[in-house]
């Protein structure tokens, strides 16, 4: 039995014209989807505490945490499209992401406000370091335009540590 054109097509792996070698696709494709699975769980995180933020400063938490939620769920498509666009593949399911996360959730029934900016703060940070290990493959294998990126998400999560560390700055 032969194949159709379009049965082969979509048989036929991915594969994406790359300058770059074998090993420093692999590598980076992979920093990379663990990276956006940390991402999406730092994301989901900021939302949760948004959606059940309290407390006297409620309106002013709860903007922040939207508006730094936002910037984080816009790396998300240029992370999966970089991989893609060097010659790899990336995130296929939310069971991935459970399982290549590294920012851990928070599932608590109640958390304070402050605590909530706290452990925010501190994941933010953990994404700057984790951000920080993807340049330094990056730039192990000449890949400027994915370090490029990651440069700009460096300095978008350091605005954010530095948001939520002044925000609790001087509690408990």
């Amino acid at each position: 039995m032969s194949l159709t054109s379009a049965e082969s097509r979509r048989l036929s792996p991915l594969k994406t014209p790359s300058g770059l070698s074998t090993n420093a696709i692999t590598d980076i494709s992979a920093a990379l989807t663990a990276l956006l699975s940390d991402v999406f769980a730092l994301y989901l995180k900021t939302k949760n505490f948004h959606w059940h933020m309290s407390g006297p400063h409620f309106r002013d938490y709860h903007l922040l945490l939207d508006e730094q939620a936002a910037q984080i769920f816009s790396m998300t498509d240029d992370i999966a499209e970089r991989v893609r666009k060097i010659g790899g593949t990336t995130l296929r399911s939310i069971g991935q992401i459970a399982r290549q996360q590294r920012i851990a959730d928070n599932d608590a029934d109640f958390v304070t406000p402050e605590d909530m900016l706290s452990e925010l703060r501190e994941d933010n940070a953990q994404l700057v370091s984790l951000l920080r290990e993807v340049h330094d493959l990056c730039d192990e294998h000449n890949d400027v335009a994915t370090a490029s990126l990651i440069e700009n998400w460096i300095d978008e999560a350091e605005r954010r540590t530095w948001f939520l560390f002044e925000t609790t700055r001087g509690q408990k």
